[in-house]
């Protein structure tokens, strides 16, 4: 069985860092680096790809995966195609990280406020008495100025400081830091900046003063975030948000969220993981794709507004009473109830609790006709994937797409209250009200 080390997809300098850091403390596991990495991480690993030993993530046989060991997340949906993992009960999961919360259940977690999570990797490698060479410890060092912005964010702690030093003092480059973690500021940014002043919204929420800038780009513009955090210095606000919209080829709206705040009361990174994104008290972005730009806006205020918790939940969108079937209820009748309703699935409940779901997909089961006869729970599924009413659309939107459903039932203390559509989800983020 084989052992992996992953990471988040748009892999930054902290996660690719940690991941290295990873294989020291873990020797017999595999390092695979997701497909998206961010571009001068990207250079990076192309000059040094002699030195550090990887895969490539989507080369891995997820099958064979016995441990999986997940660096600088602990949030399923940022791992990208590997979270299938989620759903194997004998996979044994080891987290590091430096953001709080998360929903992946590790059998042990190493998490813990500091600026970086390479700042907890280097703790362990120091009490195990590692050696590390040069340019290791000049990653390493690039991670952790990567996320703690030279040792200035305010996430930043002692530790990650001590850290610092002590990879300095095991030759680490600074000049070699400075040139991969320095950004490009060209014309492609500065038409951007000067876009986005021209376009800026002011507000004031909570106390916060609060600036939101939403443009249209074309084409690849990149770093976009040092744009943001210019356009905050210059409109000197609590918190600045970017909402750049471009259109694919396929002509799908795509919604990149990048903010940047100066006030250690508002934790854009927990609130961009609202939005299926992720960052630190003081950064975070997210993508939301097929988006109307004007519903992402309404959320960072929903989202700030309701102390960080989107104003609109499940149980505001939900339908209820639900239509559901007993356990007892022949395959042939719920064959009559779904052509009826028009439904692809019914939740099967009994005494008020749910106890599964028959769907159009569970009567490929049935070879013999006298099977019409069985009862539903013969048929079934019993992996339910529920929802709680306090939950935020966004949440909804993510586990359908990740579970390729189209209906979640929404339940408290095991007792189905409603059901989550994709269409009453769409209704709501895609703008498709009749106006």
């Amino acid at each position: 069985m084989t052992q992996i080390i992953t990471t988040h997809k748009n892999t930054d300098f902290d996660a690719f860092a940690s991941l290295v850091a990873a294989t020291l403390i873990y020797p017999e596991a595999i390092a695979a680096v997701p497909k998206t990495v961010n571009p001068n991480v990207r250079t990076f690993i192309s000059i040094h790809k002699d030195i550090f030993d990887y895969v490539d993530r989507w080369r891995i046989e997820t099958g064979k995966v016995s441990r999986l060991i997940v660096v600088d997340t602990a949030e399923w949906a940022r791992l990208g195609p590997i979270a299938k993992l989620k759903q194997r009960t004998d996979l044994e999961v080891l987290v590091w990280d430096h953001h709080t919360g998360g929903d992946i259940n590790a059998a042990w977690k190493c998490q813990e406020a500091v600026g970086a999570t390479v700042t907890l990797m280097v703790r362990r490698l120091k009490a195990m008495g590692k050696l590390i060479t040069p340019i290791q410890a000049t990653l390493f060092l690039a991670g952790l100025y990567e996320d703690t912005g030279n040792l200035t964010f305010s996430s930043c702690t002692a530790e990650d400081a001590y850290a610092a030093g002590w990879l300095l003092d095991r030759k680490a480059d600074l000049a070699l830091v400075n040139k991969f973690l320095r950004p490009a500021y060209g014309e492609k940014q500065k038409d951007v900046l000067f876009e986005m002043l021209q376009n800026t919204k002011r507000l004031k929420i909570n106390g916060y003063s609060v600036s939101i800038s939403r443009i249209h780009i074309h084409g690849h513009v990149g770093n976009l975030a040092l744009v943001v955090r210019m356009y905050r210095d210059i409109i000197n606000v609590d918190v600045a948000f970017g909402l750049f919209v471009s259109d694919d080829k396929n002509d799908n709206r795509k919604c990149m969220v990048i903010g940047r705040s100066d006030n250690d009361g508002l934790d854009v990174g927990t609130l961009m993981k609202s939005l299926g994104g992720g960052g630190h008290p003081g950064a975070g972005s997210a993508i939301l794709k097929g988006v109307n730009p004007e519903a992402a806006e309404q959320m960072i205020v929903d989202l700030i507004e309701g102390n960080q918790q989107s104003s609109v939940q499940i149980s505001d969108l939900m339908s209820f009473p639900v239509f559901s079937v007993p356990s007892d209820t022949i395959m042939a009748e719920a064959a009559k109830i779904l052509r009826q309703r028009g439904c692809t699935g019914l939740p099967v409940v009994d005494d008020e609790m749910l106890i599964g779901v028959i769907s159009r997909r569970d009567f490929k089961k049935i070879r013999k006709e006298t099977q019409l006869q069985a009862p539903v729970k013969a048929f079934m599924s019993t992996r339910v994937i529920t929802i709680e009413p306090g939950k935020s659309p966004i949440q909804a939107t993510r586990i359908m797409v990740s579970n390729d459903i189209g209906r979640i039932p929404v339940v408290e203390d095991g007792r189905i209250i409603g059901i989550i559509t994709r269409s009453d989800v769409m209704m709501y983020f895609y703008d498709l009200l009749p106006g």
